[in-house]
């Protein structure tokens, strides 16, 4: 590496999608969802501690209502490392305020990256050989680096970064000025991007040098950068929710892609347990004790593992059970979980439940 790399994590989000497991006080981020004994968040400061070198050089910002539990489960972060949002404002709030800080202790030239808390990356060694390259191009261009990940399947629930100019390689992985970011594509749109072979997922992973990215906030979200720079994190509250995506990679000039192959999903809902556990002699995925009767496509999860879920005849669906709440879901539907607990807030009845 040529510069000391700061890694930021992203710890703020709520993980609605994998609720009831997911709760206010027990985010995604908190959970072992592997059946592993590593929660995704301490996965994720595990392997960005090999790029950083120590805990000193590691950061992470999160929402005020679960910041005791980040300390819990990352007790040797230093606690000026930790930035607590009084009030969620989406990511680019998060990365502007946390560069803002960054710069302050160590200069424009710090490299800094942003890494969301809720990600799974299969290969590690490839993982940070494209870390390697994505800082040896933020260290050397005016760049705005994203990581992209290569997509195996036609997906409208990602978003997509078209590549465009060659710009060279960086160690030994080639680099793209971004075309264009495109939003969750219907199926038709995102076939015909696989079939150009010039498109990768959009990953929300991101390296640059601290000046870069805020010289580049001045010029496309000023509404942002401005009042924090005037009146510090006391304006959170008052700031634009908005997402990086939106306020500054759709716009700068400066964004650059590096198609990545280390093995990555991003744990979107239920369905994501299946693509990262089931095999091929296996008819279900269970972490649970579950005793099925012509049963398949199942997933099963259960938090106390003294609880039986039994099933019969049922085909594609996720059962969890977790302390006072059975969820029962068809797979296809898990997107509407979200939906669900709009319903659940309104009624006094459940809100104990969120």
């Amino acid at each position: 590496m040529t510069k000391p790399f700061f890694p930021v994590i992203l710890a703020g989000g709520k993980g609605e999608r994998f609720w009831p497991l997911s709760r206010k006080e027990r985010p995604k981020q908190f959970l072992c969802l592997d059946g592993g004994s590593r929660s995704l968040l301490q996965s994720t400061a595990d392997r960005l501690l090999t790029l950083a070198g120590d805990w000193n050089s590691l950061w992470v910002i999160t929402a005020a209502v679960v910041a005791k539990g980040v300390r819990e489960q990352l007790p040797q972060l230093p606690s000026d490392n930790l930035l607590v949002e009084s009030e969620g404002r989406d990511t680019a709030a998060a990365v502007a305020w946390t560069s803002l800080e960054i710069k302050k202790r160590y200069g424009e030239d710090a490299i800094i990256g942003f890494f969301p808390a809720d990600h799974w990356i299969a290969d590690l060694d490839k993982f940070a050989g494209t870390l390697d390259a994505a800082i040896e191009l933020a260290s050397n261009k005016d760049a705005i680096v994203t990581l992209g990940i290569k997509p195996t399947f036609p997906s409208t629930g990602y978003g997509y970064i078209e590549q465009g100019e060659n710009t060279g390689s960086f160690n030994n992985l080639p680099a793209y000025h971004v075309n264009r970011f495109t939003e969750k594509p219907d199926r038709r749109v995102a076939e015909t991007f696989l079939s150009t072979g010039r498109f990768s997922w959009n990953s929300g992973m991101f390296v640059f040098r601290a000046g870069v990215v805020l010289n580049e906030l001045h010029k496309h979200a000023p509404e942002i950068i401005e009042p924090l720079e005037k009146n510090g994190p006391s304006i959170y509250p008052q700031l634009p929710k908005k997402s990086i995506d939106y306020a500054l990679m759709e716009k700068t000039s400066l964004a650059y892609v590096l198609p990545a192959e280390f093995g990555w999903d991003d744990l979107g809902d239920w369905n994501a347990i299946e693509r990262l556990l089931k095999t091929e002699n296996t008819s279900n995925v269970e972490l649970a004790n579950h005793v099925g009767l012509d049963t398949k496509g199942a997933i099963v999860y259960a938090t106390d593992r003294n609880d039986v879920i039994v099933t019969i005849g049922l085909e594609d669906v996720v059962i969890v059970r977790d302390r006072n709440v059975t969820l029962m879901v068809k797979k296809e539907r898990t997107q509407e979980i979200k939906q669900l607990l709009k319903t659940l807030k309104e009624d006094s009845r459940f809100t104990h439940l969120l």
